[in-house]
């Protein structure tokens, strides 16, 4: 959340900032700087007064402090690409060339809506003689000249996180002069941020039909459709980018994540390998092909991959999660040293704190210092607590409504809906439940396609919410009461179309995502042939196991015992329920079972698909396929019991969620 959004509610501080505004444009800036001393006492991390103040300071030729009233506010907040532009302006008030450049160049990194950067810029590379980087600076500086005013105001504040007073204006803008395609793409772009997809997906699509050599609104559609897992229309806008500017290294990272999206990691590991010989020193492109490399069980070279991003970038808290999240690395000494100094600096980013508390946490539980690794387990899961916006009772509406909607009569009056292919099996339950591994036996088999965990299904709810869904009182899944035979058999057919791309010629394929619990219902409307497996673990090693992984997207639910303790009492309520209106729809799948007789939870699984059983389902960790979950290395290794009584080395900071779970710690096998 910006400092502007907070202020929002506080509207007689807005009002003296615009004040105080008028009187800096007026010259006055000693008063300014006197009312200014007041208000930051009372505000003194309000980002656009500190703003103020280090203006006014550098106004009145004061540099020292103008620049120590930055550099408070570069500590709050270190991406404020006006905190750097003001940072520029100081250096050239003090002819300090390189300083200046360096400052601006960041304030246009972050920001490329800020005329007044690039005039400096221009002029400060002049000065030095640098006639290329002169003539770079003076365009942009012509291109932002070029569009409304509203469009780079709007686009600026874009830039800066202020989400909201940026669509007011380039909205308003729109209405009143028609279809612009930097508007449409700004616009689309915000939506993009607000996770308004379909939308930002239509005006990306509008832009370039409207301006087809608009590269930038063309690669954003494409990062749109990759958003949307649409990977192959968006490598066909990445094919026409590509075309122009083969060596471009944004064009070439996303036709990389279009590729891992496609299943085809050899593909993206080239491209991200031919991107390294031209330049090695790219730390976010080492940890892409360590992802790429892991996920084929390259394991060896993964870790080399990891390892070059952490020495490319000695902060880069993912790059060392990575190796904690293979499950079977083991940090040496130096290296937790490291760790451990760059999550104490003050203040890291905090991206990569959350990485390295985590990454902390399994280096230390692996040797066996349980009471500090618990320390950054908490403390890892406190913070990515603090940024997400779960509410547990969005999730246990949801399941009263799927109960009382979804009844054993409204079912029995839709018998034979849907379309009647067999192809799917669905594996459900909770993250860090035995999935992978059931997903690992299944996919061993000779008629079965591995796919990963797809998203068809929940972007098929979403568009049965409606936009603007109301949480509290939600359209679905209400309206599957009113759905004729033909959208259910519609949706079914969409489903199988859409989730071709990631199979071969094998007559099954398994979709994996675990959250699809939930909409049960909707998957035998849609598919009343699909196999369903509920892969479920018992509770606290479930949840201790969801406790101690930081997810790369989604599960917010999973960072706070009293949180991943209700998600999982919710579970146990509605698929009973499915048990209940449903009889027989979903065949459940004990994880312990499977670790205490492999063979026969093997042939009972195969039994429900109704496939015939074959040995290499139980050589599931032979297998060479592609496993993207994080359980990759550990489907790749004999079955092993260890992994079932983990938690009780943490039991004494486990007693909050044994209470939590209440008696689902008993539930669970009904």
């Amino acid at each position: 959340m910006t400092t502007q959004t907070l202020l929002r509610p506080a509207l007689p501080l807005e009002q003296e900032l615009g004040r105080l505004r008028r009187l800096a444009n007026d010259g006055r800036h000693e008063e300014v700087l006197a009312k200014l001393r007041g208000l930051l006492a009372d505000f003194p991390e309000n980002r656009d007064l500190l703003l103020l103040a280090a203006t006014s300071q550098r106004h009145l030729g004061r540099i020292a402090e103008s620049l120590a009233t930055l550099e408070t506010l570069a500590a709050l907040q270190p991406g404020f690409s006006l905190m750097h532009q003001e940072r520029g302006l100081c250096h050239v008030a003090r002819k300090d060339a390189p300083a200046a450049i360096d400052a601006l160049l960041r304030a246009v990194n972050i920001n490329p809506a800020l005329p007044m950067s690039w005039r400096m810029l221009e002029g400060v590379y002049r000065l030095t003689g640098d006639a290329d980087n002169a003539a770079m600076a003076a365009g942009h500086r012509a291109v932002l000249a070029s569009l409304p005013p509203e469009v780079v105001a709007a686009t600026s504040l874009f830039s800066d996180g202020d989400l909201a007073p940026a669509e007011q204006i380039v909205r308003a803008y729109l209405v009143q002069h028609g279809n612009h395609p930097e508007a449409m793409r700004l616009l689309a772009k915000i939506g993009m941020a607000h996770d308004v997809l379909d939308d930002a997906e239509l005006l990306l699509e509008a832009v370039v039909t409207i301006a087809p050599d608009h590269h930038a609104a063309r690669y954003d559609y494409a990062r749109c459709l990759v958003a949307r897992h649409k990977y192959a229309q968006a490598r066909a806008q990445l094919a026409t980018l590509l075309a122009i500017d083969a060596h471009h290294a944004d064009y070439r990272a996303l036709a990389a994540t279009t590729a891992v999206g496609l299943g085809e990691h050899a593909e993206a590991i080239t491209l991200y390998r031919a991107m390294l010989a031209e330049a090695p020193d790219m730390p976010d492109v080492h940890l892409w092909l360590g992802h790429a490399l892991k996920t084929i069980g390259q394991l060896p070279d993964a870790i080399d991959a990891y390892r070059a991003a952490a020495a490319g970038r000695p902060d880069f808290g993912d790059a060392y999660w990575s190796l904690a999240n293979l499950k079977t690395y083991r940090f040496t000494d130096d290296e937790i040293v490291r760790m451990r100094a760059e999550e104490a600096k003050p203040p890291p980013v905090l991206e990569d704190r959350i990485h390295l508390c985590f990454a902390l946490a399994k280096a230390l539980e692996d040797r066996d210092e349980t009471a500090e690794s618990w320390q950054y387990y908490d403390r890892g899961n406190a913070l990515k607590r603090g940024e997400g916006r779960y509410r547990a009772k969005v999730f246990e509406t949801n399941t009263a409504q799927q109960i009382a909607v979804c009844t054993p009569e409204f079912f029995a009056r839709r018998a034979g809906w849907g379309d009647p292919a067999p192809d799917p099996i669905f594996i459900v339950g909770l993250p860090r439940s035995g999935s992978t591994l059931l997903e690992q036996i299944l996919a061993s088999h000779s008629q079965v396609e591995g796919t990963q965990e797809l998203p068809d299904i929940q972007r098929i709810v979403q568009e049965l919410q409606g936009r603007d869904p109301d949480l509290d009182h939600p359209r679905y899944p209400g309206v599957l009461a009113d759905m004729p035979q033909a959208d259910f058999r519609a949706l079914g057919e969409r489903y199988l179309a859409d989730t071709r791309v990631y199979r071969t010629d094998r007559p099954y394929f398994i979709d994996k995502m675990p959250n699809n619990f939930r909409h049960v219902g909707l998957i035998h409307l849609m598919l009343p042939n699909a196999r369903i497996i509920d892969a479920r673990r018992e509770p606290m090693s479930c949840c201790f196991s969801n406790l101690k992984q930081l997810f790369a997207n989604g599960q917010e639910f999973s960072y706070g015992i009293e949180e991943i303790a209700r998600y999982y009492r919710t579970y146990l309520d509605v698929m009973a329920h499915w048990d209940r209106a449903l009889p027989g729809r979903v065949l459940r799948v004990h994880h312990e079972d499977v670790v205490g007789d492999l063979e026969g939870s093997v042939r009972r699984v195969l039994d429900h698909v109704g496939l015939a059983f074959e040995p290499g389902c139980v050589a599931f960790h032979k297998s060479r396929r592609s496993v993207r979950t994080p359980s990759s290395e550990q489907v790749r290794q004999p079955i092993f019991r260890d992994g079932l009584d983990q938690w009780k080395k943490y039991e004494r900071w486990l007693e909050p969620l044994r209470a939590a779970l209440g008696d689902a710690v008993d539930r669970y096998r009904d």
